[in-house]
């Protein structure tokens, strides 16, 4: 399960079954952090999650911003809540990729809005599954 991390709108997604694609995506609306990991502890438990993969913001030259360390603490608050562990992911331009894909989809701004964080989330689970894909296909 995937999770783009924000102030007030976070995404999550979740993975198919066979952990090769994106099943589920959804957008959670709160700014209470405790809501928050209680939402995505909830969410981790219906969908028998196994891993969560938090988007950790990396400034384009690779270094970590305050954003990134916000990302941090959040992890060990779900790691904690969901007893699962939580990786860390880089999510450069996946924001930026999810508005170019609703807008070549035809979504207006406005509803561009709504559903951003749920495609940035799904972004971020893909590339991981890509990743997690090609590291198992290269090993050994």
């Amino acid at each position: 399960m995937a999770i783009d991390y924000g102030d007030a709108h976070t995404g999550v997604a979740v993975s198919d079954p066979t952990g090769m694609l994106t099943g589920f995506a959804t957008v959670i609306h709160t700014r209470n952090p405790e809501i928050l990991s209680a939402k995505i502890a909830e969410l981790a438990r219906e969908h028998g999650a196994e891993e969560l993969v938090l988007g950790c913001p990396v400034n384009m030259d690779g270094t970590a911003g305050p954003r990134a360390e916000k990302s941090k603490i959040f992890a060990g608050r779900i790691r904690e809540i969901t007893g699962l562990p939580v990786t860390l992911w880089d999510e450069r331009r996946t924001t930026i990729d999810a508005h170019s894909i609703l807008a070549a989809n035809g979504k207006n701004a406005k509803k561009r809005k709504k559903n951003i964080d749920a495609v940035a989330a799904a972004l971020i689970l893909e590339n991981y599954l890509s990743y997690q894909s090609y590291q198992r296909k290269h090993s050994g």
